[in-house]
């Protein structure tokens, strides 16, 4: 599988970053049945487009250049979709993706199920406990803005852990701060890891309660790439006042259809006869999003 990196500076197309989404799905199947342990392949799946969208468009960063102060800052707050932003990474030119494949989850690798600044450079903030990325996120928001710094901090949450309080309080706080530099994308799956959310929690009217908070609110399609561009390029300018969130609407294992919806494959591991019936099935769906 070869690797499509954009050079510094290039904006790929619409067409472009489909294929690099596609791309890094085939990698983190590819991912998932070589590593003999489970994957959490579900939300990896659910939000392949939107990182591919972040690290390969939208946001200002240089692989060979990661101390960079001006480059743009990224906190994944749903840290067990760690593998699917290792991907997007190695193909954007961080780091060889055949590494990730030769170490991921073993004692001391870089690559864990959850990721760590110290282990592995590039990586902005350790993840992993759910509710706690975007906090971080208004921090490093703030402290950029007590240096005159005009970089922007991206944060992806999943829904689910928008249920905690500490999210609501940060989105408080960006607001009272002024804080345009924040840039929250919500991957709506509407899946939590035994049941689907609103089963658990009534998250509806979803995008209201960050409007609540006086948020930008922009609402898109997660899966589809034209969309994702149009939200980074409408975004209002990091010198703003208000903090914008991308709330995008999402399946849960997309690009595999007997994933999809699928509570079973929150994370998971595949055999070689469901590896070939996954890329089977991602293939499908590729022909028929480009028919």
């Amino acid at each position: 599988m070869s690797t499509q990196t954009a050079p510094v500076g290039a904006r790929p197309s619409v067409k472009e970053l489909e294929d690099l989404a596609f791309e890094l799905r085939e990698k983190l199947l590819h991912l998932c049945g070589t590593y003999e342990g489970a994957v959490h392949i579900g939300g990896d799946l659910s939000s392949a487009d939107i990182l591919t969208a972040l690290f390969s468009y939208g946001m200002k960063v240089d692989p060979s250049d990661i101390a960079n102060p001006g480059r743009d800052r990224f906190v994944l707050s749903k840290g067990h979709a760690a593998v699917c932003m290792y991907i997007a990474m190695a193909i954007r030119g961080f780091f060889s993706y055949d590494e990730i494949v030769a170490t991921y989850g073993q004692l001391d690798s870089a690559y864990g199920m959850h990721p760590c600044k110290v282990q592995l450079p590039g990586v902005e903030c350790s993840s992993g406990s759910l509710g706690h990325g975007l906090p971080i996120a208004v921090g490093m928001a703030m402290g950029a803005r007590h240096r005159g710094d005009d970089h922007r901090v991206f944060c992806l949450l999943g829904d689910g852990e928008t249920g905690e309080g500490s999210v609501w309080e940060a989105v408080m706080a960006a607001r009272s701060n002024e804080l345009g530099n924040v840039v929250a994308f919500v991957d709506r799956n509407r899946q939590l890891m035994t049941s689907f959310a609103e089963e658990r929690i009534v998250f509806e009217p979803y995008p209201d309660k960050w409007r609540a908070f006086d948020w930008n609110v922009i609402e898109i399609d997660g899966h589809d790439m034209s969309q994702l561009v149009g939200a980074i390029d409408a975004l209002p300018a990091a010198d703003s006042n208000r903090p914008t969130v991308v709330i995008c609407e999402t399946v849960k294992g997309k690009g595999v259809d007997f994933m999809e919806h699928n509570l079973a494959w929150h994370a998971g591991s595949l055999g070689a006869a469901d590896l070939e019936r996954a890329m089977a099935a991602l293939q499908a769906s590729r022909k028929k999003e480009t028919f």
